[in-house]
């Protein structure tokens, strides 16, 4: 995370001792936060943190490089871990199996965060029953141009919704620019069930709020509006959880609020400093979470009332694939962020009379998943541009493929 590393440091937690390797190291700059900093950060917030995700299988996203640099998933448990760190054996849809880590107290969330983890990604099921999701996960994502007040505005809506389905939702900054709405459910349904009630939330709360919310999974067609994202509820996705510090140069923390605080509560006012004292003076806003268990059986009503949801056309070109609706070219396929960026800054040097046509949220940026970490890919959305006016797709600034030397992983 810095370059120097230093001695390591015991931590006597509870009746544990939980070693933190090179505790001098910086990890944000900015505010000089150090790794130890971090590892007391989570410490002083640990009933909340734990709350959101003890006791759940997670995936360690470990950023042993620095938070300017991609972070790596890592799915199964190290084999060198203390005999008390506990485990649960996932099966993923794609036939491979894991076993991770689970949580469950103070010591072994210093013990993650020793591994270079700044955000926790559990699974929304408990260890003790890994098909059966008890948390409905509602993740508010704005496209670009699009201001606080619209997010909150959504986000008051889907609470709404929840409420006229019997349920309750106890909302969080993502850390980003979003938010998320966290709701405790019965553990009797599965992920495709789960899924399909978050996808019924998604059509409703764009059903009463059109051109401001939206739950259309491709980008190009959302425009400037609220992504009400429900296929994080999908099996083998994972969310940054309550309290998680998330890798922006500020150190933000994704903060459990209260309903009415959401409103003045923008994302940059909660960071590792900040959250410290909060968390000492007010405990935790989601502490009555466990406490609202509710049922998915109104969403699911609505889902049978709403009927399947309406599905994209397919390509001409015989490969299954669907066919966008959107004039839409690529400009770049890259291993980072910034080199994806840098070639989108030279496709618009050549095309300045175009970008001058662009609404914000006509420039895609997708983080994409690849074997072990993120790539990035860039398009444009050239609905806004005369068809004379619009350029033909180009050989793509940066062309590189995250499954080189990897044919065997392709889906």
């Amino acid at each position: 995370m810095s370059p120097k590393a230093s001695t390591a440091e015991v931590l006597q937690i509870d009746d544990r001792e939980v070693r933190i390797s090179s505790p001098d190291k910086i990890v944000f700059p900015g505010p000089g936060i150090t790794k130890l900093d971090v590892v007391r950060y989570y410490l002083a917030v640990a009933e909340g943190a734990l709350r959101g995700a003890g006791g759940r299988p997670m995936v360690l996203k470990r950023f042993v490089k620095g938070i300017d640099q991609e972070a790596f998933f890592q799915k199964r448990a190290p084999e060198k871990r203390p005999d008390w760190i506990d485990t649960a054996t996932l099966h993923y849809a794609s036939g491979n199996s894991a076993e991770e880590v689970v949580i469950r107290d103070a010591a072994a969330l210093a013990w993650v965060v020793n591994l270079g983890c700044l955000d926790l990604n559990p699974h929304p099921v408990r260890a003790e029953d890994l098909d059966h999701p008890d948390e409905l996960r509602v993740d508010l994502d704005p496209m670009p141009g699009v201001e606080w007040a619209q997010i909150v505005d959504v986000a008051m809506i889907a609470r709404e919704v929840l409420a006229d389905h019997g349920l309750v939702g106890w909302p969080k900054t993502s850390g980003s620019r979003g938010l998320h709405i966290n709701v405790r459910i019965e553990p009797k349904w599965d992920y495709r069930e789960v899924r399909l009630a978050a996808e019924t939330l998604a059509r409703e709360v764009e059903n009463r709020a059109p051109g401001m919310a939206s739950a259309r999974w491709w980008k190009e067609e959302r425009g400037e509006s609220v992504f009400v994202d429900f296929n994080q509820n999908a099996k083998d996705r994972t969310v940054a959880s309550a309290y998680s510090i998330r890798p922006l140069p500020d150190a933000r923390v994704s903060t459990p609020l209260d309903w009415s605080e959401v409103r003045g509560s923008h994302p940059e006012r909660f960071t590792v400093a900040t959250v410290i004292e909060r968390f000492a003076e007010r405990g935790d806003p989601a502490a009555g979470i466990d406490d609202a268990v509710g049922s998915l059986d109104g969403l699911l009503a609505l889902a049978e009332e709403l009927g399947p949801a309406e599905k994209p056309p397919k390509s001409s070109d015989g490969s299954g694939r669907r066919a966008s609706t959107m004039p839409l070219i690529e400009i770049a396929r890259a291993e980072t962020k910034p080199e994806a960026l840098e070639g989108l800054e030279r496709w618009k040097a050549r095309h300045s009379e175009v970008v001058a046509l662009l609404h914000p949220a006509d420039v895609l940026v997708d983080g994409m998943r690849g074997s072990s970490s993120l790539w990035y890919r860039i398009r444009v959305n050239l609905q806004h541009v005369p068809e004379p006016q619009r350029p033909e797709q180009e050989p793509l600034e940066i062309d590189y493929d995250p499954w080189a030397g990897r044919e065997w992983n392709r889906q």
